[in-house]
């Protein structure tokens, strides 16, 4: 029912105008290319922006059935990261208290009687991160300014009614400040717990345009694979129209072979972490690096497979078989 709902909830006018453009594009037919969207959903389980993301109008039957869809994740995650132990992953200030060794960084939770403690945060930092307390995608999340504020018990009931915290601002890595310092550019890093032995399936740099203050694929960012030996990016990096950018379009750094700092203290800090939990098996983490080194963002017990496929430019369902192997013979 999740995959119905997800589907059902999409934006058909925006992907017809998009689809429309594809054909243009392509010389094909809008109608069959109209008819070929709904064939995919129903044997393959993708969803309407997959089929534009992953190039399904130009993927033969081999190559589409090696990709991730939807309707797999919702299946597949309810047995490595089931929904019943979720909340330590979805509530945002209930993973950075859990996860405080990794997280390594200050935050406030209104509750209607600690006004004076959120007084006492914004003393301390003359700019932070106000998000909301379960968003994705990077939706609702602003960065303010201390002295802007201009009536702190008013902004102290608008994180209530809004369900907003704050968090302390994280600062990144000179290398990384360089590619793009207008947002906090974070490594998504996957990692499954084989019954004691993590191991790192995939890795990929989130990089910020350039404009908006967030890197997330789904708000205008745009991501590279790295190489898991290397630590090194693979070129170019893409967004989620699939435009490429050998260079980042604003500071002109070339994308292919930017090197990833501290990726081995990255690599050895989400395995540990992911030994946490014995029920939720598989994370994404987000990772920052700061100048002296790595602290996780926050992590994600349904990482989706979009910016993995996209970025690969092929299916990942390799590392659905190697998880589900692997989950199988425990």
């Amino acid at each position: 029912m999740a995959f119905y709902s997800y589907i059902f909830s999409a934006n058909y006018k925006r992907f017809a105008k998009n689809l429309k453009q594809v054909a243009k594009k392509e010389n094909r037919s809008y109608f069959l290319l109209t008819l070929d969207t709904y064939y995919s959903i129903l044997r393959y389980g993708v969803g309407l922006s997959d089929y534009l993301n992953y190039k399904f109008y130009s993927r033969s039957k081999k190559e589409r059935k090696e990709y991730v869809g939807i309707k797999l994740q919702n299946t597949f995650y309810e047995k490595v990261s089931p929904s019943a132990y979720k909340k330590r992953y979805t509530l945002k200030p209930t993973f950075l208290k859990e996860f405080s060794k990794y997280t390594k960084r200050d935050f406030f939770l209104p509750n209607e009687s600690n006004e004076q403690e959120m007084i006492n945060f914004l003393n301390n930092h003359k700019e932070f991160m106000c998000k909301p307390l379960d968003g994705l995608g990077g939706a609702g999340v602003t960065k303010i300014i201390t002295k802007n504020i201009k009536d702190y018990h008013e902004f102290y009931h608008k994180l209530l009614k809004d369900h907003l915290f704050l968090e302390e601002l994280v600062l990144q890595h000179k290398d990384l400040n360089e590619l793009c310092d207008a947002s906090v550019n974070t490594i998504r890093i996957m990692t499954y717990n084989d019954s004691g032995n993590p191991i790192i399936l995939w890795a990929g740099l989130r990089i910020g345009n350039g404009i908006n203050p967030v890197d997330n694929f789904h708000a205008g960012g745009m991501g590279a694979e790295i190489n898991l030996e290397t630590g090194k990016l693979i070129g170019p990096a893409l967004d989620k129209d699939l435009n490429e950018f050998p260079k980042h379009p604003k500071s002109k750094i070339k994308i292919d072979g930017f090197k990833i700092p501290f990726f081995n203290e990255i690599k050895e800090m989400v395995l540990e972490a992911s030994l946490e939990s014995d029920k939720i098996l598989l994370v994404g983490w987000d990772v920052a690096v700061t100048p002296s080194g790595p602290i996780i963002i926050e992590g994600n017990r349904r990482p989706g497979f979009d910016l993995v496929q996209v970025t690969s430019n092929r299916g990942r369902m390799d590392i659905i078989r190697e998880v589900l192997d692997r989950y199988e013979k425990k």
